[in-house]
């Protein structure tokens, strides 16, 4: 399979495109930091970044959120300078949509970089991200099943941890439609998207940097919180987002006009009419 685009290949055939890019990337197996640094305020909480050989899961905050986690995963899959690879099952695909090579390069991650791999259904998902965790050479494994899959119970997850952790690489679990259950994951992620500032000099319909709401609702080795960060693809890095500027209703703007009877009247319960 090229990066982006291709046939599904064998095992064999990817484990050898995985050689050739580690070769590629042109770093030694021992470059490895313990830690993927995010950015604060999200290090402090990590203790210094998002640990390497662990498990780490992300699920929307609701059911409409899939593109904030995909764009969550992105700037994660940006992080490392290793190859990455995705498997996604083929409905998630289906669901939310192809992963775009320039939309890739927008968010700081090299498209030549990532390596997708599609599934049939979640236990290939598991069993081709579990292979590729035998592979020290990679940056990232993102796994990404669709729904409920019965399958992925804390002894599955553990058996991901513990690949993790033997090869060093951090594997990220992506559950869109999902509800989250017992697991073995290092943190767990809620994943929302907030409101965009303008791009510096550019006018107010121009979207600036993309901004999330991120819910640390597990972390094993530190406190949890929730965070409203923006991310900035040429540092690679998270950042506080700026606060929103309050905008005033325009001074020549008429008052609401009342009911003819007066103010809303109030109802049992403390319901009142709509005015």
């Amino acid at each position: 399979m090229s990066p982006m685009h291709g046939p599904r290949e064998d095992v064999t055939a990817l484990r050898r495109r995985i050689v050739e890019m580690k070769r590629f990337s042109g770093l030694p197996e021992t470059a490895a930091r313990p830690r993927l640094p995010l950015g604060e305020p999200l290090d402090g909480a990590l203790g210094g970044g998002l640990a390497r050989g662990a498990l780490h899961e992300a699920f929307t905050a609701d059911p409409g959120q899939s593109g904030a986690l995909l764009g969550f995963a992105l700037a994660l899959a940006a992080l490392p300078r290793r190859p990455v690879l995705w498997v996604r099952q083929d409905m998630a695909t289906l669901e939310s949509g192809e992963i775009h090579g320039p939309g890739c390069a927008q968010f700081g991650l090299d498209p030549a970089r990532l390596l997708l791999v599609g599934a049939a259904d979640a236990t290939d998902t598991l069993a081709a991200a579990e292979e590729a965790l035998g592979h020290a050479g990679l940056g990232l494994v993102v796994a990404e099943p669709w729904g409920e899959a019965r399958l992925l119970d804390l002894t599955a997850t553990r058996r991901l941890a513990l690949r993790a952790e033997r090869s060093g690489v951090p594997v990220l679990l992506l559950r869109p439609a999902a509800d989250p259950h017992p697991s073995a994951a290092t943190t767990r992620w809620h994943v929302a998207a907030a409101p965009s500032r303008p791009a510096p000099g550019m006018p107010a319909f121009c979207l600036g940097p993309p901004a999330f709401v991120l819910d640390l609702a597990r972390n094993r080795l530190g406190p949890t919180g929730r965070f409203t960060v923006e991310w900035n693809a040429h540092a690679r890095s998270f950042s506080p987002a700026p606060r929103r500027p309050h905008l005033a209703a325009p001074a020549d703007r008429p008052a609401a006009p009342q009911l003819a009877g007066g103010p809303p009247r109030p109802l049992p319960g403390g319901w009142r009419h709509a005015g």
